[in-house]
């Protein structure tokens, strides 16, 4: 793929040598992008099936006709990254994600931490909460070039995140006080990787015994206490390093 071709959405990539680009991501193309043709565009599935197609024709203000030069399919990390994100008040929340899909996660699960401000609760707001989440991965995903859109799943209890630990290949609950550093860790090269991030005011006593009981591993990312807006982008970045993920 091109270091500097945009990306857009499409489902499904086409079989073809030609395209057409329309509807909301074609006037985001043509209008605001302002494509022209002979240029460059990434088209992708949000699962891994991409294109690289050259801009034809633009057809009004919504629509271009491509051709298709090359496709292939991203695969899939390994390990998979699952960050469990406690949920945060306002764009914090938000920040969360976007820097979370920008350094490359692939699962984003909320977490109604015992001290979160808000817990999303059954209902409207709820729904338009994790709506908004969703929209946010998808549109960190085009930005940073990504084929693959992270899922955003349904948010948890505690009881629900130790049974996706239990069942992970590992996990890392961030924690400050923790003894133990990233690079220290017994980390996988394969399977499901559980990173846990908790809330402003911490992970508490109950949540944190819950968590080492059902297998995660506690680790500090450094010196710096960072705000859990922010916590999760290091740490992904991190286990880039730290796993074959970034080699």
């Amino acid at each position: 793929m091109s270091d500097t071709a945009p990306v857009f959405l499409v489902d499904p990539v086409p079989s073809g040598t030609t395209a057409v680009l329309d509807g909301t991501e074609g006037r985001h193309a043509a209008a605001v992008r302002r494509l022209r043709p002979g240029e460059e565009l990434v088209i992708a599935d949000g699962r891994g099936e991409a294109a690289t197609c050259v801009v034809e024709t633009v057809q009004g203000k919504d629509s271009l006709a491509l051709r298709i030069v090359r496709r292939w399919t991203e695969p899939q990390p390994q390990p998979r990254i699952v960050l469990a994100q406690a949920l945060i008040k306002g764009e914090r929340g938000e920040l969360a994600v976007e820097l979370a899909t920008e350094t490359g996660v692939d699962v984003i699960v909320p977490w109604r931490a015992g001290r979160s401000i808000v817990k999303w609760e059954d209902g409207p707001r709820g729904v338009k909460a994790l709506a908004r989440w969703r929209s946010t991965a998808r549109e960190a995903a085009k930005q940073s070039r990504r084929t693959r859109i992270p899922e955003v799943t349904d948010p948890v209890t505690t009881r629900q995140l130790a049974e996706l630990v239990r069942k992970s290949a590992a996990a890392v609950l961030l924690d400050a006080a923790a003894g133990a550093g990233m690079a220290e860790l017994d980390l996988p090269d394969t399977g499901d990787l559980v990173l846990v991030v908790g809330p402003e005011g911490g992970v508490s006593e109950s949540e944190t015994e819950a968590l080492l009981t059902a297998g995660a591993q506690a680790a500090r990312l450094g010196p710096t206490v960072l705000r859990a807006s922010t916590a999760a982008a290091a740490a992904i970045a991190t286990l880039g390093v730290l796993t074959p993920r970034w080699r």
